[in-house]
């Protein structure tokens, strides 16, 4: 067994990344956690130029733009392997992903859907934000809005795909989707929520990694990943 005091959770941030790239990334990070390259769990942290994403469970009626209302705001379309339906993810957003190795905590993946809640619920608390679960969807919510978006996938118990917490975003791109492909729900972020504060993704960056750490049982650790490859 790996001693408590051993098991980190590496936390990159790597800013602005367009979709195509992340998701060749976190593909690469999570083959080489399955292949034991990688010897802890990771948690990129980013933000994406506009772009819709679609997973296993979209269904075609969710999208309500046409491809050159897309293309005239600029927005991306990837079909992806992640469960869920189809969202979006544009500047402003803070995009996670969690490539965390199940073995080393639990093979379930409800579990572990609850846990990425349970991060994003206590880092919104830190600021302040009421936040919380709704029952029979996936997510997190606050006074009936939803605030952040989580699909996942995974392969011999290795996580990838993540979170999309909404901090500065312009809310007005969900009217090209039918979110996460639930009718009629109102989209919010950290921004509308606290009117009167100064918020920047960076900084809820930050308390959503430390608040990962904990939820895992994980000793956080700010890396650079290739180079800590490297190291190793």
């Amino acid at each position: 067994m790996t001693n408590v005091a051993e098991r980190e959770l590496w936390v990159e941030h790597l800013g602005v990344i367009p979709y195509g790239e992340a998701l060749e990334l976190q593909r690469r990070v999570a083959r080489e956690r399955i292949e034991g390259l990688i010897p802890q769990d990771v948690l990129l942290l980013m933000e994406h130029p506009p772009v819709i994403t679609m997973g296993r469970s979209s269904k075609e009626a969710h999208l309500l733009a046409s491809a050159e209302l897309l293309r005239s705001r600029g927005v991306e379309l990837f079909e992806v392997e992640r469960g869920g339906d189809v969202t979006f993810h544009g500047p402003g957003q803070l995009v996670g992903y969690p490539i965390i190795d199940l073995k080393r905590h639990k093979r379930d993946l409800h579990w572990y859907l609850r846990q990425v809640e349970e991060a994003l619920i206590v880092a919104l608390g830190e600021l302040g934000i009421p936040a919380e679960r709704n029952q029979g969807y996936t997510g997190v919510w606050t006074q009936g809005k939803k605030i952040a978006s989580i699909g996942v996938h995974a392969r011999d118990w290795v996580t990838w795909h993540g979170f999309a917490l909404n901090v500065v975003t312009d809310l007005s791109y969900f009217d090209l989707i039918v979110p996460c492909g639930i009718q009629s729900v109102t989209m919010t972020s950290v921004a509308r929520e606290l009117p009167a504060g100064n918020v920047v993704v960076e900084d809820v960056a930050a308390l959503v990694s430390a608040a990962f750490a904990r939820t895992f049982g994980l000793s956080e650790r700010e890396v650079s990943l290739e180079n800590s490859i490297q190291e190793k």
